[in-house]
């Protein structure tokens, strides 16, 4: 099953995450499918970019955001957060 979730990156205390698609049984910062977008919790205010239309191809696939990234894609787009 393929999810949609964050890899962590950056170093000790400074903290840099890729949002990834994911097989589930890969390890969390181990392989991945692909790279949908980027997420910096440390940047004042926090900062999210996202490649929107291949979000959109993996969640027409069936592949399930994590919790985390539902909330980071709810205050990107509210109005166009895939459905649970």
């Amino acid at each position: 099953m393929v999810k949609i979730r964050l890899a962590r990156h950056g170093a000790k205390k400074r903290p840099f995450y890729r949002i990834v698609a994911a097989e589930s049984e890969y390890r969390r910062d181990g392989r991945f499918i692909e790279v949908l977008g980027t997420y910096n919790p440390v940047a004042e205010p926090a900062q999210v970019l996202l490649k929107e239309d291949r979000v959109r191809h993996w969640v027409k696939q069936g592949a399930i955001p994590t919790d985390t990234v539902k909330t980071l894609l709810k205050k990107i787009k509210p109005s166009e957060t895939p459905a649970s």
